[in-house]
């Protein structure tokens, strides 16, 4: 585009703009020389009197640009503006437009680099693996060269390039024969909304803070969709603390689970008799937890807000834990230890991340102006009745909006009878903003006297219409048309396609669409006249003016049927037609008429001038006015029989078409941004596939391909800014599609820069990293092009068979829209694509929606009427045009058929080798699978291999005469796709359907020669799909040769049936076969276990057979399968021919059968080992023979500088007197400070105080401190790559700015972790134990070190949807064993080792199976988030434990309603391996009634842990003691466990040396060699150095792996019933010791800490300036009678309250009063624990955890009515601010910034003195000061109070003074009548007259009913 600007230039005011001229260079190029003159155009492009002359030459650059037209775009990569012109009616037009047919467009000539880079691969792979075409491929097109010619080539591009900076799409100009004519087809076949899924909700409600309102009795209500679960209730406190967990299960749809609300709200004083009141609510969708990473909020702080009164702000807050588990979601949880509170509310808001602390609240309009195309709702009969009795005819369906937005309903009013109501009504919601609810779901609904039916269903994602970046936009939308889609249009009384219309799955016609607009206002909340409730209004405004919708435009679609096969049996008898629709348009059969305002449109629209001007192609205007009609469905045509299963049409060169006109708004545009960003998607798409292939096939340079998809992706933006730049200006569009252009151009420019910055840090070592990164590109890029304003309705092809519909397929009409400008056309218009028609609805769910209703091959194209001069140009060639009437002038009228003169006939061989992981479809877990292949009308069959799920077919088939029509070299780029099914083969029935593949067959034409470097072709691995899952890989080859005129002599020969056995078959020929090298592979036979019954008879006598590529080998014959499941001969070996390439080895199959008598065998199960490369045996590594040569490496573990390891030595060294001086001294130190009355660290801990739960606690500690460095550490990645990536865009000189400034900020947060661990506290010299925070075999490959398990599986497997039949129930048992895999030869020095037993093979050093006994000891530690089992939402858990045919049951421990139960037990259990190894460790829930429920299990394989070379026995703990709370546990001592590892492993050592060295292999470890026993003595050992050796044993050469630490491992407990999900964890530990050693020791107690009883003393002296609340009588002063109450969270049934201080006027008190609060106190969780019944109906106590407060009140005390609650004050025991010296220094401030401010913990200093501020909350909900209080605070534990005991208030013993108070008080009593007369005439003055008016009225109606009957009777008798 080249733009001139001409200015009026001034010399003392800024230039004047007087116009601008743009012209597009695209002309220029093809002429290279042009004058040009034109008008100027102002700012508002309309033309001005100014005109200009240029002349412009065009010189190009040799060999820059190659041949094109100005159909084909070209990515040239350097191309920053773009050569290509613009949709628009531009001045232009008479260059762009007006010129003809533009030359070179039909030709269509392909140019030399046409889509750079499309991938390096070969022709369209529909998304199926691929195996790269191995070295013979080297000359394959150029697409993929060599790589040392790419390095050479290189060379040559760019001197010597870096080879870390060659991309290759940029260095191959690759032209793939993707074509011009076809698009791909869509694999998916099967819709996968709206299918039900298992959903689990869990909320903990932890505690609320800050609740508004005076001494209130709260309850928590979670509510998730209509479900309501509440909480305690918790007395007079504002800061309630709950800890309650509640679970809601739910199996529905995803789209209905993410759309419910999850609402939070607090109740005040909730009871059975009243519902209480509402504080506040918090609520948001389920959807926006689920989007949370780990689907999850962690203790985050929801704030809640009033819905009734939107003016008052926060209502307080309330602390929770909110996660989504769906099915195979699992959720990290947080390690549940000591968690310190986090107090921060502000920081840990309950928000998505992103989302402003701040919410404000928001009105949203949703604006209805008017729907039309509505179907009909009620039956013609009525109709008629209707009509003939009142005769009027109206339309049947009364139309009303319901819009469902954040759990609230708003609706329009009913139109009765209207197929185009109109509403003109608006919607008001109130809600929070942003909302945390994505969807605002708008609906059309019948009203109905019965009930209402949805007619459609839109959702509006608020994403989409809004974005909330700094530049971002409010959500806004409309006016726009939004299309709904649902069932069928004819009307039924049961429509079985309801949900359609609901909004669930994918609709399939077209129901209505509706006019609607949206906006958003931020409310002030501050100004008077605000409604301040959140209820949902209605109100009506004013009618919408056409023009702003948009101009209506004709449009025109053109489709073409080329081929229709693959059509389903069942229709097959009978004539078949298909229906195109558009809207209502081409709807015939139930379609409603035109609206009448659609008519008059048209006619309006027509006659425009400047219409006629612009299309400026008069001689098409003929037709025009005699209107089109349209053709919508085909002729009906019989189909013919293809084979078995399908049948198809005969169209044969006769391709029927269809064309339909319509009328649409013209928002073309909206359409084509979303095409130009779906096309960069796409192609980014391919090329992450194929990055990801290379690495998946271990091709070398991945890096290189990844660069070029980076290129091609900056390339992509900035050509899409270009684009959309130009139409920024464009008027008649809403707010919506201004804001979301300027959005989607920042987004893409941001991307386009972050491509080229990503793409220079692209290594080898980083493309894993930064794939991911890219793949956040991708979703980006989709979800910016899905545009939420429709404009075209989809089209709809349906196969009606009968007049029935069928079925159907739907077509975004984006897909198939036209443009001038190539990126912005639909990536399927004008191209023939394969179109596979599916069951509407749920009958396309499951086996049924797999199957193909039928295959088409389709052309389309849509576009504006006067532009569709162009619309065949994309079909294959040779054709001619079969119209509807003959006569002149009617040339362009479309064709009804085409008639194919041209036709090519062709030969197809089908290579079908062989298929791995098939989908097991028969009841033996296997299948007896057979492949058919389509190609065009033919079909084959390969033969049918028995019980395999992997089929070796090594078949030929041969297709002759397929007769294709259209040009051959258009043919030869572009054939049509092959179908490939595979089948299960059944003896009685239907053979059942396993998957199905896609391919494209590569094409010789009879001028071709046949051989390198295309031909033969390789074989490739194509996907399988079954439904929507992938079911397995298909390894084939496909070719297409044509016949030429020489008939098939010309084609390559075909070599007979080699194979007398099987028949007539002809196998893969050799060039394409693969080549087979001679495999030995020994399998190593251990033993089975679990075997299930088979068919209710148990197996006794098993044996295993071994099958690979036909060969095999079986095991011995296990005698007795019950007393010993293992094998007698553990390895056996067989030979094999296998492919040189590894990717091509067939897999290897495991199965294991039954001998039973008379010579029967039964089939148990069978496994597929799918890649054997596992099993490769890869020789002694070269590297560790060089670290055997090195010498000796010393490894010496004093340097290490992190803190923690220095305690461990220090503690090892302990014995150096340095050290002990050291401690001296700081002890010193510390009593210095103590003198100084400074705060001082935790004593040092006393080694008796230490047991098993420090150590625990600790390691936990430190478990949370690797988690956040490791965060921190991601953190700063990130940050480094950001200031890379600003790095790359500042150019080089800003980039050694930038890296000092990095430096500078690095080196700071060096220096802040440095600081961080001088500042932490002191930590505890504890010794530490591992904790995992998952189950320990993930650390160690699940122990597989050597032993492998094999789970066999028997019976169908289970589809997604068959949530029935999981993996787990078609396991029937698990086989034990190993491989190993080389190619023979061996090199001799394997077997020349010393001591190498040829009957192991390769599996040297493995021990015996013989049966052995072991002693099991199972630690439970705790669990945590069990799912709760009983009504109240608890559980009473208790733990069960079985191991082979023990069973342990510890029913009488349960803990009492506990979801976190902390059980500290140990089990021994004697065990035999291998009977019994498979240890079950269950929670059940204890019930007093009817049997325990199971919670969850998890289960444990110990022999594999036993057998180990990880030794996971017994943990090797950190340290070695000889007694107290780490006392070595093994029997064995280190240096034995060393010497035998040593011995086994035949590594020399170990050698102890003097000074503490220890010598194994060639590693010398030095370490301290002293040990302190229980009475202090000092002793020499070893043992040190031998643990240390140990905990270095991976650093041993050749032999070394990590050992297994002293350890907690945290597994997740599963309950069959809920597969899948999560249903609590456990942390525990196991220990194993064999029986043939020494005994262990007694275990480990780890019973759980008993707290400690304290007692706590408070002692309140004075209160100061507490508010008065009461009026004097005498004086009318202020005054309050004081008194103070205390008691301890959780405990406020046992509060205290002081005597009261009567009359103070000063606000002064004086109490001298003392509280005792006795406690129990856990000092590790710092937390109190209570024990009591939750009701009185409680069988027993339950255990409470609460956090340790005290809270004081002060009250004021009133005779006759309740105490008026004054002030209050929490202080948390464990940190609370210090109080003031004096009454004057105590400030509110110590409440308010109690974070800032120093805190103290009264457990460690005991006794603490001061003045503490009492706050309450104002009518504004400000905090406020209302009173001072003295006390002293004294804690003691249970043994000092006894020896000191006191009395509560003044009592003895040790009782306080009485205190001095003022004697005004006891007024009362000096002058009672006083008091009296003030009671009678102040106070209740009022209240007495009232009583008495009352008293007397009554008394009046009395005496009027006593006297009235009498007197009645009086008048009546008339006496």
């Amino acid at each position: 585009m080249l733009e001139i600007q001409v200015f009026n230039y001034s010399k003392v005011f800024t230039n004047r703009l007087i116009g601008t001229f743009r012209m597009v260079l695209q002309k220029v190029v093809e002429e290279a020389h042009l004058e040009v003159s034109d008008t100027l155009i102002d700012d508002n492009n309309t033309a001005i009197q100014t005109s200009i002359t240029i002349e412009i030459r065009y010189q190009t650059v040799d060999g820059s640009v190659g041949a094109w037209s100005d159909g084909e775009f070209l990515d040239v990569p350097h191309d920053a503006e773009g050569v290509f012109q613009f949709e628009s009616a531009s001045l232009l037009s008479g260059h762009s437009q007006g010129s003809g047919g533009s030359p070179g467009r039909s030709s269509h000539s392909a140019p030399a680099f046409r889509r750079a880079g499309k991938g390096v691969f070969s022709a369209m792979k529909l998304g199926k693996s691929r195996t790269y075409k191995e070295e013979q491929k080297k000359g394959d097109d150029p697409a993929f060269l060599e790589n040392e010619d790419l390095d050479r080539k290189a060379m040559r591009l760019g001197g010597a390039l870096d080879p870390d900076t060659i991309s290759l799409a940029s260095v191959t100009a690759v032209t793939t024969n993707v074509s011009n004519k076809r698009s791909k087809p869509d694999i998916k076949m099967e819709p996968s909304a709206g299918r039900p899924v298992d959903y689990q909700i869990s909320v903990t409600v932890i505690e609320a803070r800050q609740l508004m309102g005076l001494n209130m009795d709260p309850v928590v209500c979670v509510e998730v969709g209509e479900e309501k679960k509440y909480t305690s209730m918790k007395e007079s406190t504002n800061c309630p603390y709950y800890n309650e967990y509640f679970v809601f299960d739910f199996h529905v749809p995803p789209d209905i689970m993410f759309d419910k609300i999850l609402k939070l709200s607090v109740i005040h004083s909730k009871n059975l008799l009243r519902s209480g009141t509402l504080v506040g609510t918090f609520k948001m969708d389920v959807g926006t937890v689920y989007s949370q990473p780990e689907h999850q909020f962690y203790h985050k702080w929801a704030m809640l807000s009033d819905p009734d009164d939107i003016t008052t702000g926060c209502k307080g807050y309330v602390k929770c834990d909110i996660a989504v588990v769906g099915k195979g979601d699992n959720i990290k949880t947080p390690h549940k230890a000591n968690e310190t509170d986090e107090d921060d509310i502000e920081g840990n808001l309950l928000l998505p991340e992103g989302v402003p602390s701040e919410r404000q609240w928001a009105r949203f309009y949703v604006k209805i102006y008017k729907a039309e195309g509505l179907p009909r709702m009620n039956t013609s009969i009525m109709a008629n009745v209707k009509k003939a009795f009142i005769g009027e005819n109206k339309d049947l369906v009364d139309p009303y909006v319901q819009v469902i937005f954040a759990g609230q309903k708003g609706k329009t009013t009913v139109q009765k009878s209207s197929y185009e109501p109109v509403w003109n009504e608006q919607i008001i919601f109130t809600e929070m903003f942003p909302p945390l609810c994505k969807r605002m779901k708008i609906q059309i609904r019948d009203s109905d006297k019965v009930n209402d039916v949805a007619i459609g269903t839109h959702f509006v994602d608020l994403r989409k219409i809004s974005n909330d970046g700094d530049k971002g936009f409010l959500p806004t939308f409309g006016p726009a048309w939004v299309n709904m889609y649902g069932s069928t249009r004819n009307y039924t009384l049961m429509d079985e396609h309801q949900d359609l219309n609901e909004g669930l799955g994918e609709g399939v016609s077209f129901r209505a669409r509706l006019l609607i607009s949206m906006a958003v206002e931020i409310l002030d909340t501050s100004s008077a006249e605000i409604m301040s409730s959140t209820e949902v209004q209605v109100e009506a405004m004013p009618n919408i003016s056409e023009t702003a919708i948009g101009k209506m435009e004709e449009f025109f679609l053109f489709g073409s049927f080329l081929e229709a096969t693959m059509i389903d049996r069942k229709i097959g008898d009978k004539q078949i037609s298909f229906e195109v629709t558009i809207g209502n348009y081409g709807n015939q059969t139930d379609g409603v008429n035109k609206p009448s305002s659609m008519t008059k449109k048209k006619e309006g629209g027509e006659s425009d001038d400047e219409s006629e001007l612009i299309q400026n192609s008069s001689e098409d205007e003929g037709e025009e006015e005699g209107d089109l009609v349209s053709v919508s469905s085909t002729p009906l045509m019989k189909p013919v029989i293809t084979d078995r299963n399908y049948f198809h049409l005969p169209y044969f060169s006769k391709k029927p078409c269809i064309y339909i006109k319509s009328w649409w708004q013209d928002h073309r545009r909206r359409l084509y941004n979303s095409n130009i960003m779906d096309k960069i998607a796409d192609k980014l798409e391919e090329g992450l596939n194929d990055v990801q292939e290379i690495i998946k096939t271990e091709k070398p340079h991945p890096e290189r391909r990844l660069r070029g998809v980076l290129e091609e992706l900056g390339t992509g933006c900035s050509r899409f800014v270009t684009l959309a730049n130009k139409e920024l200006s464009q008027h008649g569009r809403t707010k919506l599609d201004r804001e979301r252009l300027k959005s989607c151009i920042r987004e893409l420019e941001n991307m386009s820069q972050q491509a080229k910055a990503i793409r220079s840090q692209v290594k080898k070592n980083t493309v894993k990293d930064k794939l991911k990164q890219v793949q956040n590109f991708l979703q980006k890029l989709r979800f910016l092009a899905d545009e939420p304003q429709h404009s075209i309705p989809d089209v709809f092809i349906w196969m009606m068979s009968n007049n029935k519909r069928i079925a159907y397929a739907r077509i975004p009409a984006k897909d198939i829209l036209y443009s001038i400008v190539d990126e912005e056309t639909g990536k399927d218009c004008g191209k023939v694509k394969a179109v596979f028609l599916r069951l509407p609805g749920k009958k396309g769910f499951g086996p049924a929606g797999w199957t193909v209703q039928a295959k088409l091959e389709m052309y389309f194209w849509l576009g504006l009427n006067k532009q569709r001069k162009d619309f065949l140009s994309g079909l294959p060639s040779g054709f001619e045009e079969n119209k509807a009437l003959k006569g002149p002038g009617l040339q362009s009228v479309p064709p009804i058929s085409l008639v194919y003169s041209m036709k090519q006939v062709f030969q197809l061989r089908a290579h079908m080798y062989q298929a791995r992981s098939l989908f097991a479809a028969d009841s033996s877990g296997l299948s007896d699978p057979f492949a058919r292949v389509f190609f065009s009308t033919h079909s084959q069959v390969t033969e049918v291999l028995n019980e395999t799920l992997c089929p070796t077919w090594d078949q030929m088939l041969v297709f002759d005469n397929v007769e294709l029509y259209g040009e051959a070299s258009e043919l030869r780029d572009d054939p049509p796709i092959i179908v490939i099914e595979i089948y299960d083969q059944d003896t009685v029935g239907k053979a059942e359907f396993i998957g199905r593949a896609f391919a494209k067959p590569l094409t010789k034409m009879s001028n071709e020669h046949y051989g390198p470097p295309r031909f033969p072709p390789q074989l490739e691995y194509y996907q399988i799909y079954r439904g929507n899952c992938a079911a397995g890989d298909l390894l084939a080859a496909f070719e297409l040769l044509q016949i030429g005129p020489a008939g098939k002599a010309d084609l390559p020969p075909i070599d007979g049936p080699t194979d007398v056995d099987r028949g007539p078959i002809l196998p893969v020929p050799l060039g394409i076969r693969p080549v087979l090298s001679r495999y030995r592979i020994e399998v190593l036979f251990w033993g089975l276990r679990d075997l299930k019954r088979v068919n209710l008879a148990q197996v006794d006598r098993p044996r295993v057979d071994i099958e690979c590529a036909g060969k095999g080998v079986q095991s011995a014959l296990i005698q007795n399968y019950k007393k010993n499941p293992n094998f007698s001969t553990l390895v056996k070996w067989f030979e094999v021919d296998l492919p040189e390439n590894e990717l091509l080895h067939p897999p290897l199959n495991i199965r294991v059968v039954d001998c039973r008598a008379f010579g029967r065998y039964t089939l148990v199960g069978s496994h597929a080992v799918t890649s054997l490369r596992k099993f490769i045996y890869g020789g002694p590594d070269k590297n560790t023979s060089l670290w055997s040569s090195a010498g000796e490496v010393v490894v010496s573990m004093e340097p290490e500088p992190p803190v923690k390891k220095m305690d461990t030595v220090v503690k090892l060294e302990a014995a150096s007197d340095a050290v002990k001086v050291d401690v001296n001294e700081e002890e010193k130190e510390k009593k210095k400070k103590k003198k100084k009355g400074e705060d001082s660290e935790q004593e040092e801990p006393d080694e008796r105080m230490l047991d098993w739960w420090s150590k625990y606690f600790a390691s936990i500690e430190t478990l949370m401190e690797v988690l956040r460095a490791q965060e921190a550490a991601q953190v700063e990645l990130e940050d480094k790559e950001d200031l890379e990536i600003v790095g790359e865009s500042a150019g080089t000189k800003g980039k050694e700015k930038v890296k000092e400034k990095v430096k500078g900020s690095k080196d700071k947060k060096k220096s802040h972790a440095g600081e961080g661990a001088e500042k932490k506290p002191h930590k505890l010299k504890v010794d530490e134990l591992v904790v995992y925070n998952k189950e320990l075999e993930n650390d160690f490959d699940g122990f597989e070190d050597w032993l492998h398990t094999f789970s066999l599986y028997r019976g169908k497997a289970g589809d997604d949807d068959d949530q029935s039949i999981t993996d787990e129930d078609r396991t029937v048992g698990r086989f034990k064993g190993s491989m190993c895999m080389y190619k023979l030869p061996l090199s001799s020095d394997v077997s020349r080792e010393a001591g190498f037993d040829p009957n192991m093979g390769m599996f040297q050093g493995i021990p015996h199976n013989d049966p052995i006994n072991v002693l099991v000891r199972v630690y439970v530690v705790r669990a945590t988030d069990l799912h709760p089992a009983d009504i109240n939402g608890k559980a009473d858990p208790y733990i069960s434990i079985k191991l082979g045919k023990t069973e342990i049951k510890d029913k009488e421990n349960y803990i009492s309603k506990q979801l976190n139960p902390v059980f500290g037990k140990s089990f021994d259990i004697e065990a035999t391996f291998p009977m019994e190894s498979m240890l079950t460790v269950s929670i059940y829930d204890w019930d007093l009634v009817g049997t325990d429920d199971l919670i969850g299990e998890t289960k444990i394989d110990l022999e594999n842990r036993y057998y180990s070379k990880h030794r996971a026995t017994c943990g090797i703990a950190s340290t070695y003691s000889v007694y107290g709370y780490n006392a070595w546990r093994d029997p064995m001592k280190p240096t034995q466990i060393l010497t035998k590892l040593c011995k086994d492993s035949k590594v020399d050592g170990p050698h102890y040396g003097p000074g503490g060295r220890v010598k194994v292999a060639n590693r010398v470890f030095i370490g301290p060699t002293q040990i302190e026993d229980e009475n202090g003595l000092k002793k020499q050992t070893d043992e040190h150095l031998a643990l240390m050796v140990l905990k270095h044993w991976e650093e041993i050469p050749r032999v070394g792996c990590k050992l297994v630490p002293e350890h907690v491992e945290t597994r997740p407990l599963l309950n069959p019933d809920k597969p899948g999900i999560e249903q609590g964890r456990i942390e525990m530990w196991v220990d194993m010791f064999p029986m043939d050693m020494p005994p262990p020791g007694p275990p480990t107690d780890i019973s759980p800490r008993k707290p400690k009883r304290y007692e706590l003393r408070v002692i309140i002296w004075n209160t100061d300036e507490v508010i008065l609340e009461d009026d004097d009588y005498f004086t009318g002063e202020k005054s309050s009678d004081i008194f103070v109450r205390g008691w301890l969270k959780g405990q406020q049934e046992d509060k205290q309250d002081t005597d009261v201080h009567y009359h103070s006027l000063t606000g002064e008190g004086n109490f001298n009063w003392r509280f005792v609060f006795p406690f129990d106190y856990l000092m590790a969780e710092e937390k109190i624990v209570i024990s009591k019944k939750e009701s009185m109906f409680s069988w027993d106590e339950t255990e409470y955890k609460i956090p340790a407060r005290l809270t004081l009140q002060v009250w004021d005390a009133d005779h006759f009515s309740a105490d008026d609650f004054l002030g209050a004050i929490e202080l948390d025991l464990n940190r609370f601010p210090r109080g003031a010296k004096t009454a004057k220094q105590c400030s509110i401030d110590m409440v308010l910034n109690e974070q800032e401010l120093p805190t103290i913990s009264i457990f460690k200093q005991k006794r603490v003195k001061g003045w503490w501020p009492f706050v309450a909350r104002d009518e504004n909900e400000e905090m406020v000061l209302t009173g001072k209080v003295e006390a002293e605070l004294h804690l003691m534990t249970a043994e000092e109070a006894e020896k000191n005991p006191v009395g509560l208030g003044r009592n003895e013993p040790d009782p306080l003074e009485k205190p001095n108070r003022p004697d005004t008080t006891f007024l009362w009593f000096l002058s009672p009548l006083k008091a009296i007369r003030y009671l009678i005439c102040n106070r209740y003055k009022w209240l007495i007259i009232k009583i008495v008016l009352a008293l007397l009225l009554l008394a009046m109606v009395a005496l009027f009913l006593y006297s009235m009957p009498g007197y009645l009777v009086k008048k009546l008798l008339g006496a």
